[in-house]
């Protein structure tokens, strides 16, 4: 697979694929990113046929996302679908050695992306951009089972788990700017949690 284009119907090689119950225990032991601090790890554009391609650098819009990605092609888009983020800390644990573009997500980023940490609201500065994490939930898919198998689609859709996200956040961009790979982000506002009545 290494050698071969990677592109919306692909899929992975079921040697890789771990079981729920590694998963879980690997995640156990996993160290913890940083919620305030973080890096940008890596950059995919969905292009024509979903091909993928690892740019350096972007400029993000507000109107485009990442200019050329499949997102700007659909016909009815919705922007709080326009971004993709993964941590990768757990797209490594479950990739298990395939190649992080298989996943379809436009950044792979080295911050906590728990709702916890990262409520729905909250706005980043990612290298010369601002963001903010959209309420649209990021589920894995019939495509992500194909890619890293049954078990791997339970392990981000489990409700014990569902407020670590797992499979990622979605978020649009909020003001333009210049994003590459190693460049910091920074989380600027934490909206307050609800009040209790």
């Amino acid at each position: 697979m290494p050698d071969e284009p990677i592109h919306s119907n692909s899929v992975g090689d079921a040697r890789y694929f771990r079981t729920l119950a590694d998963l879980q225990d690997a995640y156990k032991t996993q160290p913890r990113p940083d919620r305030d601090v973080g890096r940008v790890h890596l950059i995919v554009r969905r292009g024509d046929a979903g091909l993928r391609a690892c740019p350096e650098r972007v400029d993000l819009t507000p109107t485009s996302g990442i200019p050329g990605d499949a997102w700007g092609r659909k016909p009815h888009k919705s922007m709080n679908g326009q971004l993709t983020v993964m941590e990768r800390g757990v797209a490594e644990m479950v990739a298990n050695g395939q190649p992080l573009t298989l996943f379809g997500d436009n950044l792979i980023v080295e911050l906590d992306l728990t709702a916890g940490s990262l409520p729905i609201g909250s706005t980043l500065q990612m290298g010369g951009a601002t963001l903010v994490v959209t309420p649209m939930p990021h589920n894995g898919c019939s495509k992500f089972q194909a890619r890293f198998g049954k078990e791997a689609l339970k392990f981000v859709a489990r409700k014990p788990t569902r407020s670590h996200n797992l499979r990622g956040v979605y978020m649009r961009v909020t003001h333009a700017g210049v994003v590459a790979v190693g460049d910091a982000i920074r989380v600027l506002h934490r909206p307050p949690p609800p009040e209790i009545r």
